[in-house]
């Protein structure tokens, strides 16, 4: 394994803010994520952050019911987590100028309030792509009890060909050589993964920096995500020995193929086509009226999802994210990306659509072991939903209590 990143190394007297275990049963109806079990009357006992049981009501004792939290017409489910998100981005102010005029200490206060954002969306665990460094300290923050947040896995700087895609919040590199170094910058830094921009309007990268920036992350014991927009860019990527695909697109039969071969998924993000093809909500974003109807024919245009509708009926993984921080996308917007996601058929139902944002997404950063579904042994990471999620996804809107590790911190 790599070194750990420095501040790792700071001896911990105590967290500024710690929250107390919740110790007890939390009794109403569990979405559990385990394909579609469902309990109507069930419960799900919290000990030692951990599950301790899950089950149907009428199997708890008298001693038992003791320590009930009765959550009548609430629903029990896993946390969510949102694999593709930016949280030193408030969804609010130009991209390019918020990453080129920020102030890290404006970046922080950003990445703090939507880190309180996620955690009442019921967000327990954030994959943060990146924005320039920020994520780095996001993380140390969390994890040294600083700041409360919903758990993270970072990126530390995502890696660009000098000037290629959005080289205004990533690290630029050029050559093989500098593709090594700006990986293991990343992971000096603490990087949980690595991700890449491989494409914009055409592909980026030269074949010796693909393979250099590729096989430096996996030496490193890294997986590495690559944002891939278009049949050729995921095709190349995919060969090359990318582990993620972020956004997708179109892609040919051959293509579809080699991500089932080598089991490659796929992280959608629609919420940004979704909330800016919305015109009260784009207009008070600032969105100009040119952008709000080129949305608008965007999502109404169901050819433009063709190639991820095929990937995922042919058994490609489809993954929840929202690409939070994005223009009209609040770290907070969940249940339009699931809606979405059902609307254009990459996920069959609600209750598909849930699992791609807990057990799907858990499988893809290899937590599935502690994470993802509500099952005895699991960390205790769950929410409490006012209304049933796996019948309308609107239910979502409306998150009374959300659990990281046992710890409710909302």
């Amino acid at each position: 394994m790599p070194e750990p990143a420095a501040w790792r190394y700071q001896k911990l007297i105590k967290p500024m803010v710690d929250t107390p275990l919740f110790e007890g049963f939390l009794l109403g109806r569990v979405v559990t994520c385990v394909g579609d079990e469902v309990i109507g009357d069930g419960f799900v006992e919290v000990r030692d952050g951990r599950i301790a049981r899950v089950g149907s009501a009428n199997e708890l004792s008298a001693e038992d019911r003791e320590r009930v939290t009765d959550l009548s017409g609430r629903t029990l489910m896993p946390g969510l987590i949102n694999s593709h998100a930016h949280l030193a981005w408030d969804g609010v102010h130009d991209l390019a100028r918020q990453s080129l005029d920020d102030a890290p200490e404006i970046s922080a206060y950003k990445a703090a309030g939507n880190m309180l954002k996620s955690l009442r969306a019921g967000v327990t665990l954030v994959r943060d792509l990146g924005m320039n460094r920020s994520n780095i300290f996001t993380k140390q923050a969390v994890e040294q009890g600083i700041f409360p947040g919903p758990r993270l896995l970072i990126t530390g700087e995502s890696i660009v060909q000098t000037g290629g895609h959005t080289y205004w919040c990533c690290r630029e590199a050029s050559g093989a050589d500098e593709m090594r170094r700006a990986v293991r910058d990343q992971v000096r830094s603490g990087a949980d993964l690595i991700k890449i921009m491989a494409c914009h309007d055409t592909l980026e990268f030269t074949d010796d920096e693909l393979h250099a920036v590729i096989d430096e992350a996996h030496r490193n014991g890294l997986p590495i995500t690559a944002h891939a927009t278009f049949d050729a860019c995921i095709r190349r990527v995919a060969e090359f020995g990318v582990d993620c695909v972020e956004h997708g697109g179109s892609m040919s039969d051959e293509t579809i193929q080699l991500l089932l071969d080598k089991k490659i998924p796929i992280v959608t993000t629609f919420a940004p086509l979704v909330m800016q093809s919305q015109p009260e909500v784009a207009r008070s974003f600032g969105i100009p009226e040119w952008k709000i109807a080129e949305r608008q024919q965007a999502v109404a245009d169901k050819g433009r999802y063709e190639g991820l509708v095929k990937a995922a009926r042919a058994g490609v993984a489809i993954v929840f994210g929202t690409d939070a921080g994005s223009p009209a996308v609040g770290h907070d917007v969940v249940a339009p990306e699931l809606e979405f996601m059902v609307k254009v058929g990459v996920v069959k139902d609600n209750l598909a659509a849930l699992r791609s944002a807990t057990t799907e997404a858990a499988k893809l950063s290899k937590l599935d072991g502690k994470l993802g579904t509500l099952e005895t042994g699991k960390d205790a990471d769950l929410i409490v939903v006012g209304g049933n999620p796996d019948e309308d996804l609107r239910a979502l809107e409306r998150v009374e209590m959300t659990f990281v590790a046992g710890k409710r911190l909302v």
